[in-house]
């Protein structure tokens, strides 16, 4: 279960212990039947019971409750609709009004880099929804959580919004233990994100939506561009490091890919390109989508490099495969004229669409009430159609993957008409 903090703790309530407390009756109880309707609850207080929130006589007074939020990592479709979705939870229903917008990343807690810290008003935040990127800008690599919680005692903060992905969420964690370790009242939430859709225990990542949507035009561009010229291939790299889903989903979305390569199904490289290049014999031209993880075994040997974020540097699977796909027809003596599609950063920068938007606002809701029920070193999301709370350890402890038996990668199968096993 996510932890709550203390007693009397300045991120709002104490622990929930079963019993609702009614209005000047401490002790009165009635219990929670699940439809709204019990003995001692309006609709409002059994909504709150059920998405594990403290009634709302618990909650300390929003002029103790000084909130901080920051955005790390990559660029996602969503992080302003996050932002802004916090930012008007915590003061039009919660009446808090003390919001500090960390720039940078983790980099802005830290004295050395210089970063200004924002004040964030409803008159601040409006609009930005409508913006891609994020309004308190980012950054990669982790930093000492030690110095971070010396800036948040020092600010007062005792309510931290954290929105990244598992690297970030990670800082999180460090951060929430650290409080802990120093006896602290600050409660510690993540907002995930990630436009691969990697993290477990989700139905989906917000923004993946949005990504997969802007990835299912660049394929269609491919595919245009392919079938205008006699052995056309339209090669199309999407984002997905160790997951295949903004891969799959677009080539659903869109049926004109032939072929879907991601890292969780290997393929013979010579078996692909034999393949390929019969297809483009028969059909006259063919679309290629590749996950930027898929293939990595194919590439030349070489030593490991690793970004801010301690990630392993992928060697381009695209690039690699463009050049391959070219010598394998000229060995054969066929004629190919190649098209080569990299989206990725477009796919990222781009403002939510509607679904994301209203997803994003939902998940700040449920950020701000976990946050003010006195919860810390969890994070939100939807699961099996209900927003819940996730222990962060949990939510890190793998990736989300796409399952080489299941039925997307089986629909996929079908969409393409590529083969489930390679010839040689």
């Amino acid at each position: 279960m996510p932890h709550r903090l203390a007693a009397g703790s300045p991120a709002g309530a104490a622990p929930y212990d079963g019993a609702l407390r009614r209005r000047g009756r401490p002790g009165a109880a009635g219990r929670h039947r699940g439809d709204g309707r019990g003995p001692r609850h309006t609709r409002r207080q059994a909504a709150r019971l059920r998405a594990g929130r403290s009634p709302p006589e618990d909650l300390l007074p929003p002029s103790k409750v000084r909130v901080g939020i920051v955005t790390c990592g990559g660029l996602c479709p969503g992080l302003n609709d996050v932002i802004r979705g916090l930012v008007m939870e915590l003061t039009l229903h919660y009446g808090v009004h003390r919001i500090a917008g960390f720039r940078n990343g983790y980099q802005g807690f830290i004295a050395r880099y210089g970063r200004q810290v924002l004040d964030l008003t409803p008159d601040m935040v409006r609009g930005i929804n409508e913006d891609g990127g994020t309004i308190l800008g980012t950054s990669r690599g982790e930093q000492d959580p030690d110095e971070i919680v010396d800036c948040l005692e020092q600010m007062g903060i005792n309510v931290l919004f954290v929105i990244g992905g598992d690297g970030t969420m990670r800082g999180a964690l460090r951060i929430a233990d650290t409080v802990a370790e120093r006896g602290l009242k600050i409660s510690v939430i993540g907002v995930p994100k990630t436009i691969d859709n990697d993290i477990p225990y989700l139905d989906h990542s917000f923004g993946f939506q949005t990504a997969f949507a802007k990835a299912a035009e660049s394929i269609r561009t491919a595919h245009v561009e392919a079938r205008s010229v006699p052995g056309g291939v339209g090669l199309v790299r999407l984002m997905g490091r160790h997951s295949g889903f903004i891969a799959c989903y677009a080539a659903l979305a869109n049926t004109d890919a032939d072929y879907v390569l991601i890292p969780e199904v290997p393929f013979p490289l010579d078996g692909f390109l034999n393949h390929l290049a019969d297809r483009v014999k028969r059909r006259g031209h063919a679309v290629v989508v590749v996950a930027e993880g898929a293939g990595q075994e194919h590439l030349p040997a070489a030593p490991a490099r690793y970004d801010a974020s301690g990630n392993t540097m992928l060697r381009d699977i695209g690039l690699f495969l463009r050049e391959r796909i070219g010598e394998h027809f000229a060995a054969r003596g066929d004629e190919v004229y190649l098209k080569y599609v990299d989206p990725s950063y477009a796919i990222r920068s781009v403002p939510a669409n509607s679904y994301d938007s209203v997803y994003c606002l939902r998940l700040a809701h449920t950020a701000v009430h976990a946050a003010m029920a006195g919860r810390t070193a969890m994070v939100v999301g939807r699961w099996h159609g209900r927003f819940v709370n996730i222990p962060i350890p949990l939510a890190i402890s793998r990736r989300n993957t796409v399952d080489p038996n299941g039925d997307l990668w089986l629909s996929v199968l079908e969409a393409t008409g590529q083969p489930h096993e390679w010839g040689a």
